[in-house]
């Protein structure tokens, strides 16, 4: 058999991250997460046959004769554990992302879901699980993967395309897909590559784990998150671009002191630069710690801060928003 070949994209997240992740949404009335899906992919190609499970990315190989072994590859593991489900048998798997390693912009959570829908159809010959059934399967293999609590918002995007407003209520969540401007956004924002890769489990466990504790100074953070995020709808279907810009610099404002592993010198260094040449509002992608920062800008402004950002080091990126998602081929 060919090659089965699945593209799924990556996201910003705008505001709400963190109460993605199990049951933090629930304690927070009407909390919601808002994202955009970017034109940036992660690449699956599996190709059933031969006697080994080989695994290729970016000129590295690991092989094994059974998922249990190659679960055990560092490198491996997380295609291994998406396998699992809808085992194909030994076949050749190969990766792709365009995103920086440990940016922030849920390259590895894309890839899981490509790597389950390529897994689907090459055991069942067809989709049989719908994108949200994927996302939250996707979502409890990688927390076994990684023995932390994990998120959903990341998987919904990479196969829904667009910008999504993910409200988290009892009995799970609800998506709905926004009616954007995408070129209108792309014309005022600024994704970069801080030179920094992060890991974003461990400090969103120690935030859990001080929200379940009743931390009065995580419980007050993780509200204003919830407030600013349930602005951010409104404004990007009305075209408000400087209250949604404005209500992500709120947002990071709450977010940075959530644990001394969210904000960085660097981060504040490219924030603080973006909104000296005019932007309304930035902040840290996914959990932070490196990876990548956003700036929303007037677009008289936006070349400014790509100017400004690249001056002191920072990779800015071809992050444009996109209603594409989930391909196969």
């Amino acid at each position: 058999m060919s090659a089965l070949r699945a593209v799924a994209r990556c996201r910003v997240d705008l505001g709400g991250g963190t109460l993605d992740i199990w049951p933090l949404g629930l304690l927070h009335p009407g909390a919601c997460t808002v994202n955009v899906a970017i034109e940036l992919r992660a690449s699956v190609a599996l190709a059933p046959g031969g006697d080994r499970y080989v695994v290729r990315q970016e000129g590295e190989e690991a092989s094994a004769a059974t998922l249990a072994e190659l679960a055990r590859s560092p490198g491996a593991a997380l295609v291994a554990r998406m396998l699992e489900p809808f085992d194909p048998g030994p076949c050749t798997v190969t990766l792709a992302s365009d995103s920086p390693r440990g940016a922030g912009l849920g390259a590895s959570s894309a890839l899981a879901v490509a790597l389950l829908a390529a897994a689907e159809l090459a055991h069942e010959g067809r989709l049989r699980l719908e994108p949200l059934a994927r996302a939250r399967l996707a979502r409890d293999l990688e927390a076994r993967l990684m023995g932390l609590p994990t998120g959903l918002q990341d998987h919904l995007p990479a196969q829904l395309g667009g910008a999504l407003e993910i409200a988290h209520q009892p009995g799970g969540a609800r998506v709905r897909r926004l009616e954007v401007d995408l070129e209108a956004l792309a014309a005022r924002w600024v994704v970069a590559y801080t030179g920094q890769s992060h890991f974003s489990a461990g400090a969103n466990w120690s935030v859990v784990r001080g929200r379940l504790d009743g931390d009065p100074d995580r419980v007050a953070r993780l509200e204003r998150i919830a407030a600013a995020a349930s602005t951010m709808a409104s404004a990007l279907e009305a075209g408000a671009w400087a209250e949604l810009g404005h209500a992500v610099g709120a947002e990071w404002e709450a977010r940075r002191g959530l644990s001394p592993e969210v904000s960085t010198p660097r981060i504040e260094e490219l924030l603080a630069a973006a909104r000296a040449v005019g932007a309304w509002g930035g902040k840290a992608c996914g959990a932070g710690g490196g990876g990548c920062v956003v700036a929303l800008a007037p677009p008289e402004a936006r070349a400014k801060v790509d100017e400004a950002w690249r001056r002191i080091g920072a990779r800015p990126l071809d992050a444009r928003p996109t209603l594409a998602g989930l391909e196969l081929g």
